[in-house]
């Protein structure tokens, strides 16, 4: 039996932070996770994809960013179960919790984080004859490694962020990229909706819209796809076809638990500290929904912060928690109150 003070379901960017704030806190936490390394979605679907909001970087590698919150939760020593899934959860008369694994693994702690993300996913896959075949002979859902395209021709479809991000990023790698839309309109973020518009200008891009992609060609590999353009239909050719219409989320075993679920969704109270339905089991990062969420791996970091300060004062009811700053105490703790903590900062400063 594994004893920890939160486990944390999901070994992702807001799974790994919430294991430096609880640490700051001096709670004890633990993480499982189905895949068989930390970093989620970031280092299982897009090591090599940059990422361009995360406070005090311009830009960030997601796999970099995984090390990067590796290396700062190391001091706290977490535990991880690997390459097992959550299953099923039973809550003892005394508030805590016993989670068991696929495996049989069981975990006994005190309170419970589900920072899952999108939960196991698969590609939203278009409609498309044929495309079965075309998987990995010229047909990619995920960007796993840039170099794999480089100096070739690219075709990429959709319409978010991803589309646009690796639209960008790709057009200094491959030899001629295609961004294909639906629509005119594009539903990432302006910056970069008008970034891809300089690419185009400057002939680094080549955007179809309002197209679809409707057919792909070749023998053995993909050789060239068929396009639908307001009606007109015309072929090109390509080595490469990145559809990226998003991912279909699936909680798994957590959809069982009991948990007050919308849209797929674990609703959460987000007014006070994210807790779920059942009390002791908090839903933070992606996995979770309440009115005005965005799905950003900032708001996780937030709601993780949020989260564990909770958790902290339900253990220790009646103990006052003095917020200690760490660029004034370092991480090993600070034992003064937040008067001598801004004694000290004005100190330093003269």
């Amino acid at each position: 039996m594994i004893e920890t003070d939160i486990l944390i379901i999901g070994a992702g960017p807001t799974g790994l932070f919430t294991v430096f704030e609880a640490g700051l806190l001096k709670l004890k936490c633990h993480i499982i996770d189905g895949l068989p390394q930390p970093g989620g979605q970031l280092t299982e679907l897009y090591p090599k994809k940059p990422i361009f909001d995360i406070p005090g970087f311009p830009s960030v590698l997601a796999g970099d960013l995984v090390d990067n919150l590796m290396e700062q939760i190391k001091q706290f020593q977490p535990g991880f179960t690997l390459n097992e899934v959550a299953e099923k959860i039973q809550k003892l008369d005394d508030g805590t919790f016993i989670v068991t694994t696929n495996k049989g693994t069981e975990h006994h702690t005190k309170a419970v984080a589900i920072a899952g993300g999108l939960g196991s996913f698969e590609p939203r896959k278009p409609i498309i004859e044929d495309i079965e075949f075309y998987e990995d002979k010229g047909v990619e859902y995920f960007v796993k490694d840039p170099e794999l395209f480089r100096d070739k021709k690219i075709v990429i479809a959709g319409g978010g962020d991803s589309a646009l991000d690796w639209s960008i990023f790709l057009a200094d790698v491959a030899s001629e990229v295609t961004l294909i839309h639906r629509r005119n309109e594009f539903r990432g973020a302006l910056d970069s909706v008008e970034k891809v518009q300089e690419l185009k200008h400057a002939g680094k891009i080549h955007l179809i819209t309002p197209a679809e992609v409707v057919g792909l060609n070749g023998a053995e590999h993909l050789e060239s796809i068929d396009i639908d353009e307001n009606g007109a239909h015309r072929n090109i050719k390509t080595d490469y076809f990145i559809p990226l219409f998003g991912l279909t989320p699936k909680l798994g075993p957590i959809a069982h638990w009991g948990l007050e679920i919308e849209k797929n969704a674990i609703k959460v109270n987000n007014a006070l500290d994210y807790q779920t339905n059942i009390e002791g089991i908090y839903a933070i990062g992606d996995v979770n929904t309440y009115p005005g969420k965005l799905k950003l791996i900032l708001c996780g970091f937030h709601e993780a912060t949020l989260m564990c300060q909770s958790v902290y004062n339900k253990l220790n009811p009646g103990k006052k928690y003095v917020l200690k700053y760490t660029t004034v105490s370092g991480i090993d703790g600070f034992d003064g109150s937040r008067k001598e903590a801004e004694k000290a900062v004005v100190k330093a400063i003269d």
